[in-house]
């Protein structure tokens, strides 16, 4: 995922207008509350509408600020908050979002999205189709592609050697497609949801082979000091140096999507080393990513933000959530830092036209006039997972999941080399990441590697 940056908007008159406000010692409150956030949040998806495309959010760049994973990442966000609340009203576009954007051969893979293709892009929606597995999401016909298949072909064909070659070892590329900048670089992300999809379908198939490969890619990220010995979590290196230069730039998705997976697998193997792994990676989250008890970008918050930035807090709490639920002797230490979190996210959710849309800078207490769909999604994460610990907990195929597998999916699709035409979307796509990364390489990694 490379993302476009974002437009600093005016702040809106406030005058005889409702800021979002939540008694977060009420349950009723936070869905109160969660539902106004996620109204808002719909207001910037229009594939329901005639001619737009279902499933994404506006773009990719020239065409809006939005790359294709985001859609992904939008719906699995409003899964979490379904199962959460109880509040149906999204399902069906979650329905019809995950099933168009599947991809002909139910990869979630598309040539129309080929230029911005990123391993972690692929995942996210794969992640997305794995929460409809777990949370019993409504099973598609037999004749259209399943939840649980389609995150096992994302797997699948993330195991590819053509996409793990070239250096460094076991990594994986972050970029899909060979002639994509990043295709040479092998981060934490494209690893890291890797590792979270094969914990989770290791717990969820009872089938170990997953298991193994995400112990490996663990050991992998490990090995090449992506995670250091004080739980700092890396975001990647070219193997063009063997990944021996590191990019030092903290994301706390790179974290969090660690730190939920080592949970599925706590969950799953009562491994007490999986356990250590998590109680390491909060002490690295709160270290990095809090101020004062709230959730803090520090790899943007003092400068400008991409839009893919916009969206990692949300992540954040949503993954710590799941945590607390799947190793509950972490519950005392995480919901209480959520529950601060939130409490700060919310007071300064008093812009837009309704003057109760959020922006990205929580520890301001005030609007800070910058809005968008990633700011709500981060809004929406923090006050639906308040109400994890009342939730069902993610189902396996022996506790009552229904999602129908294959493990053999995604194996025969076409390569990503055979996806045909490409179309003006995935020329102009593929401009801004040319430009990106030359920027990025020329002017803005300099001082981010030791």
């Amino acid at each position: 995922m490379i993302s476009t940056l974002v437009y600093l908007l005016p702040l809106y008159p406030l005058a005889a207008r409702a800021v979002l406000e939540v008694d977060l010692d009420s349950n009723e409150s936070i869905k109160q509350a969660a539902a106004q956030v996620a109204e808002d949040l719909l207001t910037y998806y229009h594939g329901d509408e005639p001619g737009q495309i279902p499933g994404i959010l506006p773009g990719p760049p020239p065409d809006g600020d939005y790359y294709w994973w985001e859609g992904g990442a939008m719906w699995g966000a409003l899964l979490d908050y379904w199962h959460w609340t109880g509040d149906s009203s999204y399902n069906n576009l979650s329905y019809q979002s995950l099933l168009w954007q599947a991809g002909p051969n139910r990869d979630y893979v598309d040539k129309n999205w080929s230029f911005s293709l990123g391993n972690d892009d692929q995942a996210f929606w794969g992640m997305s189709a794995l929460i409809a597995a777990e949370t019993k999401f409504q099973d598609p016909p037999p004749d259209q592609p399943q939840w649980l298949a389609l995150a096992q072909a994302v797997w699948n064909e993330q195991t590819s050697a053509s996409l793990r070659d070239g250096g460094c070892g076991f990594g994986l590329r972050w970029q899909a497609i060979s002639i994509n900048p990043g295709f040479s670089y092998k981060n934490t992300i494209a690893n890291g949801c890797f590792f979270n999809m094969g914990a989770r379908l290791a717990r969820y198939t009872n089938n170990d082979t997953y298991l193994d490969w995400a112990v490996r890619t663990w050991d992998w990220l490990v090995d090449v000091k992506y995670i250091d010995d004080k739980w700092n979590v890396y975001d990647g290196a070219d193997i063009s140096n063997n990944c021996t230069v590191i990019v030092k730039q903290q994301f706390s998705y790179n974290a969090g999507i660690l730190l939920q997976g080592a949970a599925y697998l706590w969950n799953y193997t009562s491994d007490q080393v999986w356990l250590d792994r998590i109680n390491g990676l909060l002490d690295g989250i709160e270290n990095v990513f809090f101020i004062k008890g709230v959730a803090y970008e520090p790899a943007c918050e003092g400068g400008v933000c991409t839009a893919d930035m916009l969206t990692y807090k949300g992540f954040l709490h949503r993954w710590m959530a799941y945590t607390a639920q799947l190793a509950p002797s972490t519950s005392g230490r995480i919901m209480p830092l959520l529950r601060n979190s939130t409490k700060a996210a919310v007071a300064q959710c008093t812009g837009g036209t309704n003057g109760r849309q959020c922006g990205f800078h929580w520890t301001s207490g005030k609007f800070d006039g910058v809005l968008g769909a990633g700011q709500q999604m981060n809004v929406l994460g923090a006050l639906s997972s308040l109400l994890v610990l009342d939730a069902p907990v993610a189902v396996t195929n022996k506790t009552g999941g229904t999602s129908a597998g294959n493990p053999d999916a995604g194996s025969e699709r076409e390569t990503y080399s055979e996806l045909g035409p490409v179309t003006t979307g995935d020329r102009a796509g593929a401009g801004i990441l040319t430009v990106v990364a030359i920027a990025l390489a020329s002017t803005s990694l300099w001082w981010m590697i030791k």
